[in-house]
């Protein structure tokens, strides 16, 4: 299935993407409202500030794509708040057929990366299960009934290869290996629903916070992870490759097989014929293994 073929069918269809103000949820937010769909997109920031990126702008580059973006301040740690998303969603859309369950405060986790967990403080293993696999939880519980009344619908949760392979510290990786049993066991409660679950695995990607990296003497941009290794991100994902994972799992009638599994971006690539914005299919080497 090529992007041309997908490119308008999700017009008439309802998506929620959380954490959409920059980065891997902005990209998936745009390219749902390329293939036609009304996007929410939740997230804090509602002025700019050192890193670009408002909810509005959001909402407002997919109106320019063709979708029609509602901008929706939240915070997801706030489950009132939350309820009165969907609650809002139902409202003015009656219908969800698609939450991306991205939030997750990478800038705040980025101080920890690299660190045995003795030198990692609690708080860090509270901001990975908070914000990155209890929000994905309550968002995934108060839209399930709208979910559920839609004829295809998609749960997408953006996790990390660190379910499986050592990444960055102790408490990113669990709560990697968390969500990847949640979208299992979502799958498990939604198997006789017409509902499928998915961890979708992007590689490394060029996000605004990544984009602050300086290119070097040889002009190539390197990120060094400590005890990872080091990765040049001229060569990482856009955010949009993962946008087109999404639009192609939420296109695919067959998706219900996928359901409950974990795949990476360029898995997915492969196997639905999409690339990356400049026409590759990006693959991030994992981290050096001791």
């Amino acid at each position: 299935m090529s992007m041309t073929e997908v490119a308008k069918t999700l017009a008439g269809r309802v998506a929620v993407v959380t954490g959409a103000t920059r980065g891997i949820g902005k990209g998936v937010a745009l390219e749902l409202g390329a293939a036609g769909a009304a996007v929410y997109v939740t997230g804090r920031s509602v002025d700019p500030g050192k890193l670009p990126g408002t909810v509005s702008a959001t909402a407002d580059e997919i109106d320019r794509l063709g979708g029609i973006g509602v901008a929706v301040a939240c915070d997801h740690r706030d489950d009132d708040a939350v309820a009165a998303l969907f609650e809002r969603v139902r409202s003015e859309s009656g219908r969800l057929d698609v939450l991306v369950n991205n939030v997750f405060s990478a800038p705040d986790s980025a101080r920890w990366l690299g660190r045995p967990f003795w030198k990692v403080p609690v708080e860090a293993w509270d901001q990975a299960f908070d914000i990155g696999v209890r929000s994905h939880y309550a968002a995934s519980v108060l839209a399930a009934p709208l979910l559920l009344e839609s004829d295809q619908g998609l749960i997408a949760q953006i996790s990390s290869p660190g379910a499986v392979h050592y990444m960055h510290n102790v408490a990113y990786g669990v709560a990697k290996a968390a969500l990847d049993r949640l979208t299992r066991d979502l799958a498990h409660d939604l198997r006789a629903s017409n509902v499928s679950v998915v961890s979708l695995w992007p590689g490394l990607v060029d996000t605004e916070l990544l984009q602050m990296v300086p290119a070097g003497e040889d002009g190539r941009r390197v990120l060094t992870l400590p005890g990872e290794g080091e990765f040049d991100l001229d060569a990482a994902e856009t955010p949009r490759f993962t946008g087109r994972a999404v639009v192609a799992l939420a296109s695919d009638p067959a998706a219900k097989s996928r359901s409950g599994q974990a795949f990476t971006v360029a898995d997915l690539a492969d196997a639905y014929g999409f690339t990356d914005v400049d026409g590759r299919v990006p693959r991030t080497p994992l981290p050096h293994q001791d």
